[in-house]
């Protein structure tokens, strides 16, 4: 009887130790065997519309559990309860986590973070380490409050010499502009750019259509390669016909971005990739692939990369306030 005790007891302690271990407020994967073993991705998630609260912590699990990176979930949070709040644009705790990753994986829109916690962002980009940015990244940062502070220049409208269209625009290659399909209404269908079809991200990738609308992108710099344009779709669901009264746009593209110190970061960028949007199986491989690239080891993509979801996963849809309520990071653990 006390053997079978026993043993039950350590069958619970491997089921709890094989989940993400909650920080104090946020969600950390230790990560299993696989090429990513010793690597560290941190994902930077809020936003008010897209659900970013969602969707990071499937993707670090996926990388975690199948491919063995270390990964970190930070979140918007409420100081005064403690409950993920993608509303709440100054509170991320855990940035600090910054310090020790080998990648920022982020779905951020608008946020303001005091300068003793943004410095932890600057550090890091200034490092020359790699971003993978989706959707609202393009406008990651608004200092509307503290327009003195000295990471103001990171706002999507800066003017700041050098700082045109803020972190967007600088490092991404583009600010925000405009919806260029009707918002809401209008998908986006993915077109593999044949110049580039055989980059190392694409690899696998086939098929891809997004509910989200497409973005204008008008200033994307001269050593983007447009991997993926965006065509608009007259409709929100995959089999809705194209629309060929608007322009296709850049919807992914990526980049070696050369800093002032001469380091260099590899970075991938694109419009889609909201929380809906990730329960299609080639929109996580193009991430999965992503991550890969950023990191230098593009040799180890392959065409049948592992990109199963692992667990329950029945994500919101967009829309400004219709994020799920009173939940603390531990519940957007998948089960």
């Amino acid at each position: 009887m006390k053997v079978k005790i026993i043993l039950s007891v350590a069958l619970v302690l491997v089921g709890i130790f094989s989940q993400a271990q909650p920080g104090k407020l946020w969600l950390q994967y230790e990560g299993k065997q696989g090429p990513g073993k010793g690597k560290h991705i941190v994902f930077l998630s809020g936003d008010e519309e897209y659900r970013s609260e969602e969707a990071l912590p499937l993707m670090a699990k996926i990388l975690a559990e199948q491919h063995g990176f270390k990964c970190t979930v930070l979140f918007s949070i409420n100081p005064a309860t403690g409950e993920v709040d993608p509303n709440e644009q100054t509170n991320i705790p855990g940035i600090e986590n910054l310090q020790t990753a080998d990648l920022v994986f982020m779905m951020w829109r608008f946020r303001e973070l005091p300068d003793d916690k943004m410095k932890y962002v600057d550090d890091y980009i200034q490092a020359g380490k790699p971003i993978i940015a989706l959707r609202t990244s393009t406008h990651a940062f608004s200092y509307s409050r503290n327009k003195d502070s000295r990471f103001a220049k990171y706002s999507y409208n800066s003017k700041t010499p050098g700082w045109e269209g803020g972190f967007g625009r600088k490092f991404l290659g583009e600010t925000w502009v405009a919806h260029h399909g009707d918002h809401g209404k209008e998908g986006t269908r993915a077109l593999i750019n044949g110049v580039e079809g055989k980059h190392p991200v694409l690899t696998g990738v086939a098929d891809i259509w997004g509910e989200t609308d497409v973005y204008t992108i008008r200033n994307l710099p001269a050593d983007a390669q447009v991997i993926l344009y965006g065509q608009v779709t007259l409709g929100m669901n995959p089999e809705s016909k194209l629309s060929y009264e608007k322009s296709i746009m850049p919807l992914a593209w990526v980049r070696n971005y050369k800093h002032a110190n001469g380091k260099e970061a590899r970075i991938f960028a694109s419009t889609l990739g909201t929380a809906v949007e990730l329960k299609k199986n080639d929109m996580r491989r193009l991430l999965v692939n992503a991550v890969y690239w950023t990191l230098h080891m593009d040799n180890q993509i392959t065409a049948d990369t592992k990109i199963d979801i692992p667990g329950k996963y029945e994500p919101t849809m967009f829309g400004f306030g219709g994020h799920r309520k009173g939940l603390k990071p531990v519940d957007f653990e998948l089960k």
